[in-house]
Order: structure tokens, then sequence, then C-alpha cells
């Protein structure tokens, strides 16, 4: 065996016990996430759309990006959000991705390169094997109505050519995106003024929580756009989380699956101590799920 392959052993054996210690002793100390919780319901999230976006381990991707997937997919995740190639091409992550027995669902990719070379884009997204490209975020400079409605207007564009090349085109909301500017909501704006067989969204649970706005309430306002959830957890202080350690009644949350549309469950934490205990323990909490 090669000193590389002796070294990814070395790292995934070490993640994973690290995060198993941490896991169990979190459990112990603060009482098992969903032990006091009564099942309701007989369904759960299907285990082979629960996923995890990459930016959560991140600066373990840096380092050791096979070593990262296959700590992964040991975890048992079975689907990720790609947040950047870390200096691969699309054709060296995808065979990184397969190694690690990890299906890609998303891409997230910036505005800019919505603004771009955009079929080549699309082509790498193919390439990745997703089902959708997103746009994570918007620059402060277009945070009014007249710029959100431009953005829609681009997101139109976008997204026709998305669905033309068999993608779904999405857009990842941040708390900026339900500010109220001139008595509009930012995000409502992108909503109505987009078509839904071209754009939809991947709400982020958190953040639209954490900006005083109830995901449900836009599900039933808009059913059907919400094919993938961020899901991230907020504590008590209005900090990030590990899903199922928070406040976010998730269970009600996912009562609402036909409502909103939701194909993926998505795990984020964008700020966690140890990437594989977060990633450990918020896989538990949604292997576990009943709602």
């Amino acid at each position: 065996m090669s000193s590389t392959a002796n070294s990814r052993r070395d790292f995934l054996r070490l993640a994973l016990g690290s995060a198993a210690l941490a896991g169990a002793g979190g459990m112990l100390s603060q009482g098992t996430a969903l032990a006091d919780r009564p099942a309701v319901g007989p369904h759960r999230v299907p285990p082979g759309h629960i996923g995890i976006q990459l930016y959560t381990v991140r600066s373990l991707m840096t380092h050791d990006p096979q070593g990262t997937l296959d700590a992964l997919g040991e975890i048992g995740y079975a689907t990720v959000g790609v947040s950047g190639l870390y200096g691969h091409t699309p054709q060296e992550f995808r065979a990184m991705l397969d190694r690690a027995g990890l299906r890609a669902v998303l891409t997230h990719l910036s505005l800019d390169a919505v603004r771009g070379d955009w079929q080549r884009e699309l082509d790498n997204a193919h390439v990745l094997g997703v089902d959708s490209v997103v746009v994570p975020s918007l620059p402060s400079s277009l945070w009014t109505p007249d710029g959100y409605r431009q953005v829609a207007a681009e997101f139109e564009a976008a997204g026709r050519a998305a669905r033309e090349a068999g993608l779904r085109f999405l857009y990842h909301n941040h708390d900026f995106d339900f500010r109220t500017v001139d008595g509009q909501v930012l995000y409502d704006i992108l909503l109505t003024e987009t078509d839904p067989a071209h754009v939809n969204f991947e709400i982020d649970l958190y953040w639209a929580i954490h900006a005083g706005y109830d995901p449900v309430d836009y599900f039933a306002r808009y059913p059907g756009r919400f094919p993938v959830f961020h899901v991230k957890d907020r504590a008590p202080d209005g900090s990030f989380e590990d899903v199922g350690y928070g406040t976010i009644d998730f269970r009600r949350i996912f009562r609402q699956r036909r409502l909103s549309g939701v194909k993926e469950y998505v795990v984020e934490h964008d700020q966690p101590q140890d990437p594989l205990v977060s990633a450990r323990r918020s896989f538990d909490t949604l292997w576990s799920l009943r709602f």
C-alpha cells in the first residue's frame, strides 16, 4: 500500500474515531437530540437523500479531499453539495466522489459564473453528476428591489438554459434576502418574478428563521418551489448548531414535504468546531428523525 493510501487510511480511522467519541460525549452531556421527543407519524428522511454541503468540511477538503469524502461516506452520507473543487478538475473531483461512494446533487456557482461562460458551467455540472446548479448568494450592491428584479431576469435566462441542459436552477438564501426595502421583501421578488419552470430555491432553513420568517409559510405561498433544504440548526443565542441540537422544529417543517416539493436534505454548519464530529451528529439526527 502506498504512503498516500496509508495516510488516507489513518486520516479516516482517526477522524471517525474522534467523531464517534466526541459525538458520544456530546450525547451524554447534552442528552440525545431525539430520545425525549416522541416519533410522530411513519415518515422519515429518505436515507439516499441525506447529504452534506462540503462547505461544512472546507478546512479538511483543503488538505485531504479524498480522505474527507471517504469519511463522510463512512458516516453514512449518500450525497453532497459541492462548494468549489479545491484545485481539481470536474473530472478529478467526480472521480473522488465515486471512490467515496458519494453522489453530488448540487453545485454552488457564483453570480459571476452565471454571467460568464454559463454553458461551460452547465457542462461541468454534468461531469459532476449534479441535478441542480445553485447561486449561493448575491452581492450587497444588489440588495434593492431594482437589484432583485434585475437578478430575477438574469436567473430566468440562466434557468431556461439549465432546464434545456436537463438541470434545475436554484437560489440559496441568507438572512439579507428577507430584508424589507421600500415595502418589499427582497426574497419575494425572486419568487414572484421568476417562472417555476426555470427557477426554484434551495431554502436555508436557518437563515430564513434567523431573519424572522417561517419556511412553512413560504411553502404554502409558493408550493413546490423548494426542492432542496439546507438543514442547519440554530442555537438559542442565534449561532449555528448541529442538526437536532438547536431550537429549530425540523419535524414541523419536514411534515410539509409534499407542499414544499423537497427532494434533497443537505446538512450544513458554517462554523463547526470539529467538522466531522458536527457532520456525524447532524447525520445521526436526520437518520433517526420521524415526522
